[in-house]
């Protein structure tokens, strides 16, 4: 057996040795898990992983190598890798280079030969905690203090480091043939590109605007909607986002996905809390309340909205409303592992979110008619005349 060449050491002193296989670097951050059983490089490149080490429960992750078309964005925003049995392959069908050779030449460390079980099992115990990976030349004594310096995710902004630093204009793919062209304003927080993959050959003109843009600054561009992308980091921290959101509310179609969902759900007067372990992977069951079918769905978040009355979970599988500062917002998608609120339309302004991936990527397409439902309700709003109210 090989000796240690590099350990995972956690906040609470726990410590994980393994061998070093990536960059020779070291990485400090929260600690999460993810469920998946591929998808790796999809996971590694989502900006909602910014300020993350990954953890994946799956035990082999490369067998398959990596490809331009499995970048989720223009980079690495996972910290490092942290895996049972590493594989690096190039040979799979669609690869183009090999997995620990790709996180190396980006600069991420990695490590293998870990006991992922016992790590997840305290996380999952414990919740997600900072953390780092270090070469075994970097003492625990320096680990930890390196740890500790490092911001706990509650109340961190990372939206900022990862937004646009001008607005982006991306044309359609697709669409029906004949149907009116839909320009959709997005606020980008972090946006993946399948979900701009998505939208686009659904008819969509999408505009990407930086996450400091104002609420002025989007109703000039005058879209048909505004679409609140998924992200990294506590929304509870956003709270100038929140504001250009409230100032959306009510005026366009607005719509979001994870961190979008939470950030719309805090405009409307509702609160987040942060989960001990957070959803991560492709895997968890979901219940549409609107139809009543249970959907397996892809999630990537730490925080969750309460319930009506100020609750973290939900009991029944019933449309339950809160008040909020625009009118009723009603449960349309409850998660059925923890009962936590997965998802809520506005029955008074025009509005809706989910907190899961329905474009996957990685994970099942279980969800990805949301996307119809998105555009289509847009459409059918923009085909409407205005309301004497609308033109006042």
């Amino acid at each position: 057996m090989q000796p240690a060449t590099a350990y995972v050491l956690l906040e609470d002193g726990t410590r994980f040795d393994g061998l070093a296989c990536g960059a020779d670097e070291y990485a400090v951050g929260e600690i999460v898990f993810t469920t998946s059983m591929s998808g790796y490089q999809e996971a590694m490149t989502d900006p909602s992983y910014a300020g993350q080490l990954i953890a994946f429960t799956y035990p082999q992750i490369g067998n398959y190598g990596v490809s331009a078309e499995a970048m989720e964005s223009d980079r690495v925003h996972a910290r490092a890798a942290i895996m049972r049995a590493a594989v690096d392959r190039d040979d799979a069908p669609g690869a183009e280079g090999a997995w620990l050779h790709w996180l190396t030449d980006c600069g991420v460390p990695a490590i293998t030969d870990l006991d992922t079980r016992a790590l997840v099992r305290h996380i999952r115990d414990q919740g997600a905690m900072r953390g780092g990976l270090f070469p075994v030349g970097i003492g625990e004594p320096q680990a930890r203090e390196l740890i500790a310096a490092e911001p706990p995710m509650a109340g961190r902004d990372l939206a900022c480091d990862v937004t646009p630093e001008a607005p982006i204009v991306l044309g359609p793919t697709g669409g029906e043939p004949g149907a009116p062209a839909l320009r959709i304003a997005l606020i980008d927080t972090g946006v993946k590109l399948s979900i701009l993959r998505n939208l686009r050959a659904r008819g969509a003109t999408l505009e990407l605007y930086p996450c400091a843009t104002s609420a002025d600054e989007l109703l000039a561009s005058d879209p048909d909607a505004v679409f609140l992308a998924s992200g990294p980091g506590d929304p509870a921290a956003l709270d100038y986002i929140v504001e250009t959101v409230r100032g959306l509310v009510g005026k366009l179609p607005v719509y979001g996905i994870c961190l979008g969902h939470q950030l719309l759900c805090r405009a409307v007067g509702l609160d987040t809390y942060k989960l001990a372990f957070g959803h991560h992977g492709a895997n968890h069951p979901v219940k549409d309340l609107t139809t009543g079918r249970t959907e397996i769905t892809s999630q990537n978040h730490g925080f969750a909205v309460l319930g009506p009355g100020g609750l973290k979970t939900i009991d029944d599988d019933q449309p339950v409303r809160w008040e909020t500062d625009f009118g009723a917002a009603e449960l349309t998608h409850i998660n059925l592992y923890d009962r936590t609120v997965e998802g809520l339309t506005l029955r008074d302004v025009q509005g809706a979110t989910v907190q899961y991936h329905p474009e996957a990527g990685p994970g099942p397409h279980d969800s990805l008619h949301l996307f119809d439902r998105f555009v289509g309700e847009i459409a059918e709003l923009r085909s409407q005349p205005p309301t004497p109210a609308a033109n006042a």
